[in-house]
């Protein structure tokens, strides 16, 4: 009988990466409706529109995680099934780096998953020693690329036989429409905030020549920055775009985006532009996206990026520099065969969310295998 699968994380209506992914994969994995969710929500955690697949995993437990001692309900919720799947980010646990995830997996009485999508490359005492914690309770570690595997042997104390590299899902948009267009299509989608590095991206349109492509900004302002400074980034941005003469030139599509709308805005994109300013991103999910629908990708060298890009499917571009942004551009759009060749080199079907699931089945597999208790010899 196929096990039954308990998941801790944010969950959708919140808007984050870790809800979405979380969201995803517990639905491929929810094959016989037997899978269920243990939801983390912050007391400021208003949701917002995301709607989930009708496959979707039931929410069975919610931990408020601005109340004490929540791990325990969460832990107990988690132990009604086969095989506990627990995603591991900064900033969504409480207690000092994210600690009170250690009690709960102390408690649990089933093999644990966890799926870590940040390892700092220099983390903080308390931040290398919670996750060495972590790593010493869970029976498993994913990570998403191998950047992060060699980070996390060559800095944490961690048992590198427990760690398994499982890719990013990515959806499938075959069957998306692909809409025509008279200008090139240039797209930047997610949570918006500082960070993510749209001024360089700005500054390199404002290089392009004219008629100029169309830049598509993509997104709500992330819920944690809107709370704390409103859309002063968004508006600075606006403001930039005045000063450098390309207001005419980008569209806001401030609003969340159902996976058809965001289908077809991706795949009518001739190129998607992460202009990211973080070094220590080992996980991006709009990269697997991008590179799964076949669109190329003008990325920073962030980390995901360095791995992913580098035998193909798009170009890499030095952080804050919009004179190698534009180049890059300019050459992806002045030889759409070459787009062509570069996005061949996708992982394609591996890189799919079926695919995906299938490697945390067999890893679960596994797991529950060895745990599974030795029948005893009766003497005849």
């Amino acid at each position: 009988m196929p096990a039954t699968y308990g998941f801790l994380s944010t969950y959708p209506p919140t808007e984050c990466g870790l809800a979405t992914f979380n969201a995803a994969l517990a639905t491929h994995l929810n094959t016989t409706g037997g899978a269920g969710v243990v939801r983390l929500l912050a007391g400021d955690d208003t949701g917002g529109g995301i709607e989930l697949d009708r496959n979707a995993a039931r929410v069975v437990h919610t931990w408020h995680t601005d109340t004490p001692g929540g791990w325990a309900a969460a832990a107990n919720a988690l132990n009604r099934f086969d095989v506990a799947v627990i995603q591991h980010e900064y900033g969504v646990y409480p207690g000092d780096a994210g600690s009170e995830v250690l009690p709960l997996l102390r408690a649990l009485k089933v093999p644990a998953i966890v799926v870590l999508h940040t390892v700092l490359s220099h983390p903080d005492p308390l931040q290398r020693s919670v996750l060495e914690r972590i790593a010493v309770s869970a029976d498993a570690l994913v990570t998403m690329t191998d950047t992060a595997r060699q980070r996390l042997t060559a800095g944490y104390a961690v048992d590198p036989r427990k760690i398994s590299v499982i890719p990013h899902g990515a959806r499938s948009h075959d069957r998306a429409d692909q809409a025509g267009h008279d200008r090139p299509q240039l797209l930047t989608w997610g949570l918006l905030g500082p960070g993510k590095g749209i001024e360089w991206a700005l500054r390199a349109l404002a290089l392009l020549p004219d008629p100029r492509p169309v830049y598509t900004i993509a997104g709500r302002t992330h819920p944690k920055v809107l709370e704390q400074f409103g859309d002063a980034y968004r508006d600075s941005l606006k403001a930039l775009a005045g000063r450098l003469g390309v207001t005419e030139a980008v569209r806001w599509e401030d609003r969340y985006l159902d996976d058809a709308a965001l289908s077809r805005l991706i795949l009518s994109s001739d190129v998607v532009v992460l202009p990211y300013d973080s070094t220590e991103q080992v996980t991006s999910g709009v990269l697997i996206e991008a590179v799964g629908a076949g669109v190329p990708v003008v990325a920073s060298e962030f980390p995901h990026a360095v791995e992913l890009l580098a035998d193909g499917p798009g170009l890499l571009v030095p952080h804050q520099d919009p004179e190698a942004m534009a180049a890059a551009i300019r050459h992806l759009l002045a030889d759409p065969g070459l787009a062509g060749r570069l996005t061949g080199l996708a992982g394609g079907p591996t890189l799919r969310w079926p695919a995906v699931a299938a490697r945390y089945e067999a890893l679960a597999g596994r797991l529950t295998a060895d745990r599974a208790p030795v029948a005893a010899s009766v003497p005849a």
